[in-house]
């Protein structure tokens, strides 16, 4: 049972926000400067992406979380560490390939060439909220039908995009 009154407990609403309809958020600071605080918006970021570009929205001790607007088919992409993947919004589906050839060990997500060589692992279908493992040594690639938005966690790579001054509030 709620010991809040009805009236403040049917104020508070979740709200989802898409690529299409988000509101810009804020921060209320209790104490402290607005300075110390890093703060963006995931669809505000992807709005302003080219499609699967990689922006960096946050850090994870040694690991980012990525925002990516997912639009058409995406390069192939590959990792020589296992990455995750989030659908915020929209439907994307994620192919996969057993590369023939381990992908080079380096940090972050790499390219893996227009055709990677392999054997195809099937696919899987995110919807808003899904999560998928990327894993290391294989290749894959996003296709979504419409304009969607996606975090990915991976480590800080050659195709990780840092966009903080544009990002942040400041």
């Amino acid at each position: 049972m709620s010991t809040q009154p009805a009236s403040e407990a049917e104020s508070f609403k979740t709200k989802f926000g898409s690529l299409t309809n988000y509101s810009k958020g804020s921060i209320e600071l209790v104490s402290g400067k607005k300075s110390h605080y890093a703060f963006s918006n995931i669809f505000e970021v992807a709005s302003q992406s080219a499609p699967y570009e990689k922006v960096v929205v946050g850090l994870n001790l040694g690991y980012v979380i990525e925002t990516l607007r997912a639009e058409g088919t995406s390069p192939w992409f590959t990792c020589a560490h296992d990455e995750f993947v989030v659908s915020v919004d929209g439907s994307v589906r994620v192919d996969f390939l057993k590369l023939d050839a381990v992908p080079e060990q380096v940090d972050g997500t790499q390219l893996a060439g227009e055709l990677p060589k392999g054997r195809p692992m099937g696919y899987v279908m995110l919807k808003r909220g899904h999560q998928a493992l990327l894993p290391a040594g294989c290749a894959y690639r996003f296709e979504a039908s419409t304009p969607c938005v996606l975090l990915q966690q991976t480590i800080l790579g050659a195709l990780s995009v840092e966009k903080w001054a544009d990002i942040c509030l400041k």
